[in-house]
């Protein structure tokens, strides 16, 4: 994360432990893209960590490398893959329809700042001990409101209430990342973000307890 080579890899390893748990504990193949997320979190704090390694090690090329993998997670997947997530667990009509909406605003975003990140440059630098990414294309409002749309408003249509929360917490996370300081907002947000997704593993936790229960009551019925 933004802080050190140690709390990112503490992060990372802690989150992608959580990650691999609520995975083996996901019953339905629909609910497993949004069960991943605590994974994916864990591998891009990983790659923080790397990065915080190249400059203690002087490794420009691995550092140019990492900071370009950790822009195509910050940037790219997750506009796409939230809504993605969540609208593949949606069962109500209206609200799948709306999450689509988001998920076409997470596509059309992702590819646009994925055409900025591949011909850079997209730098990594130490400012006040945090990571700050250069990018210029990164902070412009339009941008991030786009970006808040697709990844933090599209939980709050889903009929789940931890995804609901989830995307609360998100936007919450955002405005606290925003408010410490802009140019450490990539970094400080992917923290909190990170942190954040070990909610999802209690909404599975609660998906398989009302499976279960609806497993009971089916075998009551029948008998």
């Amino acid at each position: 994360m933004c802080f050190s080579a140690t709390a990112s890899f503490i992060a990372g390893i802690t989150l992608s432990a959580v990650g691999v748990v609520t995975l083996t504990r996901t019953n339905t193949k629909i609910h497993r893209p949004f069960a991943m997320i605590p994974l994916l979190f864990g591998i891009q704090q990983l790659i923080e960590g790397i990065i915080w390694l190249t400059f203690r090690y002087d490794a420009p090329l691995l550092q140019q490398m990492m900071t370009y993998l950790y822009s195509v997670f910050s940037h790219v997947l997750w506009p796409i893959y939230v809504p993605f997530s969540i609208g593949l667990m949606e069962i109500v009509c209206w609200r799948r329809k709306a999450i689509f909406v988001f998920q076409v605003v997470g596509i059309v975003l992702g590819l646009y700042l994925l055409y900025y990140i591949v011909p850079g440059p997209v730098m990594a630098e130490v400012t006040g001990g945090h990571i700050v990414y250069v990018s210029p294309h990164f902070y412009q409002i339009p941008v991030m409101v786009l970006y808040l749309t697709a990844a933090c408003i599209s939980c709050f249509f889903s009929s789940h209430i931890f995804v609901r929360l989830f995307g609360g917490l998100l936007l919450l996370s955002f405005i606290t990342a925003y408010l410490i300081h802009i140019q450490t907002l990539i970094s400080v947000w992917c923290f909190f973000a990170a942190i954040l997704s070990a909610v999802i593993y209690l909404h599975i936790r609660l998906e398989n307890t009302r499976g279960l229960h609806h497993g009971r009551s089916s075998i009551v019925v029948n008998e």
